[in-house]
């Protein structure tokens, strides 16, 4: 128990640190900072979490691993003057980074859809599965519209659609989850994938469209509220639904 408040009270001074360089206009250190938070969130869980699942454990790993990375690299290296293998080591980062936060979402996703009875939802949601299937095309299209100027090459190009489509497919099931279950579980997760979804949203304005302190701040503070409620869905029940209840299975 104690170790486990070092580790919250850990979370809350990185923060709070975060918050001072980063309106105190030290990006170096608020950028490493930032990618600090998750990383001791993920060991947080790992450690104190008295049950596991799978699914979101490696969601977790991936996620918390992604920013850990950028860490090392924010704080011990020269991104235009390093390489690895023979790509500059802005590159890499970009792209390791951005395919382990989509390796990461796939999970959390998994997560999701493994308790949910697809068939009935298929069945029973018909309009709400149109509704947002045209509602995220339209965002994937407006955030490709807002990143394209900045995309120099076809691979970047790809590689953000399919993290654009990965991360609203996310908000999408977790919605479903909660219009399935309608429990304080289901609720948590929904409001987590939210608070990532406005997060990733608050990073693409900061990093192409204005770099003001205010929206790097926004999107780390809606992360850490993401994996508050993250966490917080662990150590509740995943009660059946009503539906699953009197379900009749045809």
């Amino acid at each position: 128990m104690y170790k486990s408040k070092v580790l919250v009270g850990c979370v809350l001074l990185i923060y709070i640190l975060f918050v001072v360089f980063e309106f105190n206009g030290n990006n170096m250190a608020a950028f490493t900072l930032d990618f600090l938070i998750t990383p001791v969130i993920a060991l947080l869980y790992l450690f104190f979490a008295r049950k596991k699942d799978v699914f979101f454990s490696l969601f977790m790993l991936f996620y918390s691993l992604s920013d850990f990375i950028g860490a090392i690299i924010s704080y011990f290296f020269d991104k235009k003057d390093s390489n690895v293998l023979g790509m500059p080591l802005s590159d890499f980062d970009y792209l390791i980074g951005n395919g382990l936060f989509i390796l990461a979402y796939l999970f959390l996703i998994i997560k999701i859809i493994k308790s949910l009875n697809v068939f009935y939802v298929l069945r029973n949601f018909k309009i709400h599965l149109i509704v947002l299937t045209i509602l995220n095309i339209y965002l994937v299209y407006v955030l490709q519209v807002i990143l394209a100027p900045s995309l120099n090459l076809i691979r970047d190009y790809y590689l953000e659609i399919t993290y654009n489509i990965i991360m609203l497919v996310l908000l999408s099931v977790a919605l479903l989850n909660y219009f399935y279950r309608d429990n304080k579980k289901s609720l948590y997760l929904f409001i987590g994938a939210l608070c990532i979804v406005f997060s990733e949203v608050m990073q693409v304005a900061y990093f192409y469209i204005a770099e003001r302190s205010l929206l790097n701040f926004l999107s780390t503070t809606l992360t850490l509220i993401a994996f508050y409620f993250f966490y917080q869905q662990t150590s509740l029940v995943d009660e059946s639904s009503e539906e699953e209840k009197y379900m009749v299975i045809e």
